[in-house]
């Protein structure tokens, strides 16, 4: 490796940037979990009982698969922004931040004197990001926004599931949502103030992220023929692309996206390339009106095999097939990255961050306890360390 790789292996974007988050569950913590990956200083203010993640489960090594997920590397500062004195120790340690993250209710903050808006009046290089569950305004603003509760509201839980039952997207779809967009406008604010100098402020919300992922129904619905309805592991607008039972019950799916690919399907899959032509199914839009019997046709060629043969004439007709895996499954995966934490005694393997850069520090550093570093935070943060009359 070059001297100049070598430097950029170990430096991270974000070295020597400051963000103070007010944060709990999981959209905010997400959002400067990411941050402190890229190399920010990321002091995490919690109040007196913790983030309440830090009970929703003890998988990890007896913490919780939540706060392990979205919290390492950070520090964490109990105090009562309501006290005169832990609010002063707030201000001063805003004054220092670069970027500043919550996500309490709607006004929370305002009341107690930290509005977003006043930060930035008082720290004109300081980037604000305020997440809610359905914005700061309006008639819905209060309405407290947890994951499913989100999923339901914008329609997503409608389109998700089969025709007997709806179904929650099996993870919190919508909180993640919310902290990658997050990310990406306090990414974008920061690119902003090194051109001009000027901090802005950004906002997100649970349901505008989950909104966005649902414009495909939307447009289906107000100007087209209706929303897809649920339909399970299948796809609402393409045939065939869904999932198939092989004789030793493995479930496999499978895409064909245009008509060469269906052609190569049905001549070494079905082993009948005239199903290819048949005007039942010689085009997308006749295999979806005639879903019924195309699933029938090859619903039967899955069963009368293996999971390995399947997958073995998948291949060689070059059609697109994933498994469907279980958790234990995916935890085996070839593709799968792991990398190594240490929980308490015990050092865990953990999911990778899904970027890869050349700043990877190929390790993650501890959750912290809850406060921590409280201590350490009030001597670096008192007045007369940072020059000002106690």
């Amino acid at each position: 490796m070059s001297a100049s790789a070598a430097k950029q292996t170990e430096t991270r974007p974000l070295e020597g940037l400051l963000v103070v988050s007010i944060e709990q569950a999981l959209a905010a913590p997400l959002c400067s979990g990411r941050l402190a990956e890229m190399g920010a200083r990321v002091i995490k203010v919690e109040r007196a009982e913790g983030d309440f993640a830090r009970g929703y489960d003890d998988a990890a090594n007896g913490e919780s698969s939540y706060f392990v997920w979205t919290n390492r590397g950070k520090e964490s500062l109990v105090l009562d922004f309501k006290q005169p004195d832990d609010a002063a120790l707030l201000r001063r340690i805003v004054s220092q931040a670069d970027v500043f993250v919550q996500n309490l209710a709607p006004g929370a903050l305002a009341r107690a004197g930290f509005d977003s808006a006043q930060l930035r009046e008082r720290y004109p290089r300081l980037i604000t990001c305020d997440i809610t569950g359905y914005g700061a305004e309006g008639p819905v603003s209060a309405l407290k926004a947890y994951d499913m509760l989100v999923q339901c509201e914008s329609g997503l839980v409608s389109i998700t599931g089969t025709p007997e039952g709806y179904g929650r997207i099996g993870v919190s779809i919508c909180d993640i949502g919310a902290g990658m967009n997050a990310t990406i406008a306090v990414l974008s604010a920061l690119a902003l103030r090194d051109r001009t100098g000027a901090g802005s402020g950004v906002s997100v919300s649970l349901f505008d992220g989950a909104a966005d992922w649902m414009t495909v129904p939307y447009v289906h619905e107000t100007y087209g023929k209706g929303a897809p309805t649920r339909q399970g592991v299948k796809h609402p607008s393409i045939a065939p692309y869904g999932a198939y039972t092989t004789r030793d019950g493995r479930d496999i799916v499978i895409s064909i996206q245009n008509e060469r690919e269906w052609q190569q399907f049905s001549a070494t899959f079905l082993r009948n390339p005239d199903v290819a032509t048949d005007a039942r199914f010689a085009s997308n839009n006749a295999r979806v009106h005639n879903r019924t019997a195309l699933d029938t046709l090859i619903a039967g060629a899955f069963a009368q095999m293996d999971a390995q043969e399947a997958l073995s004439l998948l291949g060689q007709a070059s059609t697109a097939f994933g498994q469907v895996r279980s958790v234990a499954d995916m935890a085996a995966h070839p593709a799968l990255r792991t990398w190594p934490m240490r929980v308490g005694e015990r050092e865990l393997r953990l999911i990778a961050p899904a970027v890869r850069a050349p700043w990877d520090a190929h390790r993650f550093e501890p959750v912290p306890h809850l406060g921590q570093h409280g201590a350490a935070l009030r001597d670096e943060f008192a007045p007369l360390a940072l020059g000002e009359p106690s």
